[in-house]
């Protein structure tokens, strides 16, 4: 048997499934009166100013929704207004799963760890209660993923890692 080669990223488990939908609404109340998953919190809009995408600063919006499953959570995003990944990948494929999350203890050694297995952040914005930094890793799985660092917990929406 071939020896495997150890990881060049350790991340921790899963915990956020990110969908981007074009209806968030339509999306929430689908999901939770045929598929029982929910309830989501309401709908609301974040301010996403000051993110660079692909090495630029952007101006942009969207919407989002949360819910716990088990240990995921499961976020819905719908992007509101300009520059950003998920209106990217709205239109190329259309609602779908976006990326997977993995919530860190330390920020700055996991983009040092992604740094070194030659990969950088294609979105990334540091907000007054939390980071995300979103890698390319769809070319293997199709999916983005997504380091959350919280600088402190945020009630029905985060918990610290």
């Amino acid at each position: 048997m071939a020896e495997q080669s150890k990881p060049s990223v350790k991340l921790p488990p899963v915990s956020q499934l990110g969908y981007v939908v074009a209806d968030i609404e339509k999306t929430c109340k689908y999901y939770e009166s045929t598929l029982g998953i929910g309830p989501f919190c309401p709908p609301f809009e974040v301010d996403m100013s000051g993110a660079t995408f692909k090495g630029d600063p952007v101006q942009t919006k969207i919407k989002v929704a949360f819910v716990q499953s088990g240990a995921v959570q499961i976020e819905l995003i719908q992007p509101v207004e300009g520059k950003n990944p998920y209106t990217e990948f709205l239109a190329k494929n259309g609602d779908g799963i976006h990326h997977l999350g993995f919530t860190v203890s330390d920020m700055e050694a996991m983009k040092a760890e992604f740094a070194a297995a030659g990969l950088q952040p294609v979105f990334y914005h540091d907000m007054v209660v939390m980071q995300f930094a979103y890698y390319d890793t769809s070319e293997i799985g199709g999916v983005m993923s997504e380091l959350l660092y919280y600088k402190r917990d945020i009630p029905g929406i985060s918990s610290q890692a």
